[in-house]
């Protein structure tokens, strides 16, 4: 158990300190595109125009990744939220561990590597093909399969889901082409067989989260363990014909099976070794617990190859699922909620199920549960499984309905929730589907507003990344890439804007400076929340944004 924190005695508030997430919401860099910009906003405009703000880092090394190239993600951008530090993160350390070859000397590795030596078996990779760097790298994937050549593996079949949200919405070719060609070079030597062997947009197949459409990962599984669906001679001839005969944008292409001779090239089968090269958490735990548990209850596996399984990394470190993995996840400890349990603040959080984890697990540095049952209360609010432009309000309304009733209720300190909208909206790619969430969420911060102002409380408004503020793809002049009708092309992935931070406090009376500190990312929001709770924040913790005085 931590220390309790030390009381500062200069902050006092009756009410609680609400921190607001305002998911995939920053300041765009250009005027066309900017979704936040575009939408009526007139509560979070007067917040901006009479409160505190500043500009916070949320991608690159301010949020633990390889470099300032790299876009904030929900996940580290959480971590960073919930831990007051900066942690290398997933896509930095599974770089560093492929680069140094840490990862080969690994037992996970040796282990299936053996498995299909010993037994003349195929190694199966599963995972988004792309350079996203959000939650794979396909430049990780074809140094896995260089080595696993040079380690002896006869076989690889790799079984790739289209991107489109972290890369552009129809740029699949652009990594699937060039990869096929890097497998039959490869192969071109005769002692060595790698093919393409499924694939599918990744809002269709294998990557749910958070429990809220297993009918995903049951797709998925048809898809790359049994090898049932509509067959095709290439991922290239599969890729072309779907989206010619559904319109669709990358992420929600069907699933597709590779085959010859009427025959799937890789089902996955007994005693096989399977790699799932996804990095990122949320997105990798239900596909691993149907690979790793035996009893298994969410769908009809029909079939349950004995394979060695292992993920890029432990998904989750409380409840070690997968139990094999080939890269540790960085090692989060001292978060905010365990802090203020040791203090015995008390906390509500609560979100909507696409956001739930992030607000609950992600915040907590990757860890399930509670730390502390008596002085904590999750609540999620089930998501609608429909495409989010079809609901662009999400869930946002019934969030608020509960968080204003838990302000009212006096029981609680800190209440932080998570709206979706901006993100989950973000990533459809459908402009006026972005706007209308960014309004929809808007009416609800001035709900929130006008609660706390009630209950004398504070709320901070911020964002974990950007995303609805840069909806257009640019080139390099800034100018809009345009289709081929004229239309804007769509941005579906995050931005590399800064975001906001706005101290909304009514009962203000000079206890801290009114002018933000500048340049700081948003690791330095828990700080700046034990503050306003009246706590000094631990030595090592980055940089409160207020100054007290």
């Amino acid at each position: 158990m931590l220390e309790p924190l030390v009381k500062n005695g200069k902050v006092n508030r009756k009410g609680p300190v609400m921190l607001v997430i305002m998911d995939g919401v920053g300041y765009g860099k250009y005027e066309d595109g900017d979704a936040v910009k575009q939408a009526v906003t007139k509560n979070l405009d007067n917040l901006l125009s009479t409160c505190p703000n500043t500009k916070l880092k949320a991608h690159g090394l301010a949020v633990g990744l390889p470099s300032d190239a790299d876009m904030g993600n929900s996940e580290v951008g959480h971590n960073a939220m919930g831990c007051g530090r900066v942690f290398a993160q997933g896509a930095k350390l599974v770089k560093n561990a492929i680069d140094s070859k840490l990862m080969f000397s690994g037992e996970s590795w040796k282990k299936l590597v053996k498995n299909v030596k010993d037994n003349g078996s195929t190694l199966h990779f599963i995972g988004l093909l792309s350079d996203g760097n959000v939650h794979s790298n396909i430049d990780n994937l074809e140094k896995m399969i260089i080595e696993a050549k040079e380690e002896g593996v006869k076989k690889v079949r790799v079984h790739a889901l289209l991107d489109g949200r972290d890369v552009g919405e129809t740029s699949a070719l652009e990594y699937f082409d060039p990869f096929d060609e890097f497998l039959k070079k490869l192969s071109a030597d005769g002692t060595f067989d790698a093919k393409i062997a499924s694939g599918g947009g990744r809002m269709v197949i294998t990557m749910d989260r958070y429990n809220a459409n297993w009918d995903m990962v049951k797709k998925g599984w048809q898809t790359h363990v049994l090898g049932e669906g509509r067959y095709f001679a290439s991922a290239h001839e599969a890729i072309e014909t779907l989206r010619k005969e559904t319109g669709a944008i990358d992420q929600d292409i069907p699933p597709f099976v590779i085959a010859e001779d009427g025959k799937p090239v890789g089902t996955i089968e007994d005693n096989d070794s399977v790699i799932l090269f996804n990095f990122r958490g949320d997105r990798a735990i239900e596909i691993s617990r149907a690979f790793d548990e035996k009893d298994f209850s969410e769908f009809d596996r029909v079939r349950y190859p004995k394979v060695e399984y292992a993920g890029m990394m432990e998904y989750d470190g409380d409840l070690h699922i997968p139990s094999q993995y080939l890269v540790s996840p960085p090692q989060i400890d001292r978060t905010l909620a365990e802090y203020l349990c040791a203090s015995g603040v008390k906390q509500f959080s609560i979100s909507e199920t696409q956001k739930f984890g992030h607000v609950t697990y992600f915040f907590n540095g990757n860890k399930s549960g509670k730390f502390s049952d008596k002085l904590e209360e999750y609540v999620e609010i089930k998501s609608d499984k429909v495409p989010f432009e079809q609901r662009p309000w999400m869930k946002c309304a019934e969030i608020t309905d509960r968080v204003i009733e838990e302000i009212e209720s006096g029981k609680w300190d800190l209440i932080k929730l998570n709206y979706p909208n901006g993100d989950m909206v973000g990533h459809t790619g459908v402009f006026e589907a972005v706007v209308c969430s960014m309004e929809a969420m808007d009416l609800q911060i001035g709900r929130l507003k006008e609660a706390i102002e009630k209950a004398g409380g504070v709320m901070v408004v911020t964002a974990d990344h950007g995303n609805a503020d840069d909806m257009y793809e640019h080139n390099k002049k800034g100018e809009i890439s345009r289709k081929a009708d004229g239309e804007p092309k769509a941005k579906t992935s995050h931005s590399l804007n800064p975001v906001p931070c706005i101290i909304y406090d009514p009962c203000y009376g000079g206890e801290y400076e009114t002018d933000l500190n500048e340049g700081l990312g948003i690791s330095s929001i828990p700080a700046t929340l034990m503050n306003l709770l009246g706590y000094d924040a631990p030595a090592d913790y980055d940089k409160s944004i207020i100054n007290l005085k």
